[in-house]
C-alpha cells in the first residue's frame, strides 16, 4: 500500500462531462490516466491518476493534497450536484512487478498500480526510489504549485496530456508549446548535490534531486530512455 496516496471519490451529475473540461487529460478515453489541473497560464497545480468506478471518478492523490484539490475541485463546482470527497474505503496499491492491478499509465517500467481496500505493509520507501530511478517526477514537492509548466513536466512523454480532448484549464499554453515542439526547461531526476536555485527535492538516502533545469544544461541529469527520445527530436 501507498500510505502516502488518497483516494478521492467524485460521484454525482455527469462527473465525466464535469471533470472533461478542467483536467489535461481525456476523462471519456479509457482509464486510468494521468492528468493535471493547471492555472489558466498552464503551470501544474496538482497531479494525479484519475480511475474510472462505474459513473463515478476515482481521483489518486497525494494524501498531502487531498484535501487542497477537493477544494480546488468544488470552486468548479458551481451549483452541479456533484460531491467530492476522500473515500476512506479505498487505498493505491503498488507493486514494481507481478500480475496484480495494471500497469502505470505513465510508463510499464514503472510497475502494477490498483486501488483496493487499505491495508499491507507500507512500500511509499520502494516506490519512490524506483519513481526516481526512472527519472519520473511526481507531487506537489517536486513539480511545484503553479511554477511549472505542465509540459516542463513530461507530461506529454509520460502520457499526462490530450491534444485533442478540446478545452480544459490552461490548455492554450499548453496546446502552444507543443504545437511549437518548444519545451525549453524540463524536471529532471539527478545525482544529488548542494541545493541551488533549480532545486526542487532533495533525497539525501538515495542520493538524488530533482530539480528543473534548462534542456541545454541538463548536465548529470539521468536520462532515461523515454526521455533521451523527447531530447533527440
Amino acid at each position: 500500500m501507498l500510505a502516502n496516496r488518497t483516494v478521492l471519490r467524485v460521484a454525482g451529475e455527469d462527473v465525466c462531462g464535469f471533470l472533461q473540461g478542467l483536467v489535461t487529460h481525456d476523462v471519456a478515453s479509457a482509464l486510468p490516466v494521468w492528468a493535471g489541473l493547471l492555472t489558466p497560464q498552464g503551470k501544474a497545480l496538482f497531479d494525479f491518476l484519475l480511475w474510472a468506478d462505474d459513473d463515478d471518478i476515482l481521483i489518486d492523490v497525494e494524501a498531502a493534497q487531498a484535501e487542497a484539490l477537493a477544494r480546488r475541485l468544488t470552486m468548479y463546482r458551481l451549483r452541479r450536484a456533484i460531491t467530492i470527497a476522500i473515500d476512506p474505503a479505498l487505498a493505491v496499491h503498488w507493486s514494481r512487478d507481478g500480475d496484480a492491478g495494471i500497469a502505470d499509465p505513465r510508463l510499464p517500467e514503472l510497475g502494477r498500480r490498483w486501488l483496493a481496500p487499505p491495508g499491507g505493509t507500507p512500500v511509499d520507501n520502494a516506490w519512490t526510489a524506483h519513481r526516481l530511478s526512472l527519472g519520473v517526477t511526481e507531487g506537489r514537492g517536486e513539480l511545484g504549485s503553479g511554477e511549472t509548466l505542465w509540459l516542463e513536466c513530461n507530461a506529454r512523454e509520460l502520457n499526462g496530456v490530450s491534444f485533442t480532448k478540446g478545452c480544459y484549464v490552461g490548455q492554450e499554453n499548453t496546446a502552444r508549446m507543443h504545437h511549437r515542439a518548444k519545451v525549453n526547461r524540463r524536471l529532471v531526476v539527478a545525482p544529488i548535490a548542494p541545493a541551488g536555485d533549480r532545486t526542487r527535492a532533495l533525497y539525501p538516502a538515495l542520493g538524488l534531486m530533482v530539480e528543473h533545469r534548462r534542456v541545454e544544461a541538463l548536465g548529470d541529469a539521468l536520462r532515461p530512455a523515454w526521455l533521451a527520445a523527447a531530447l533527440a527530436d
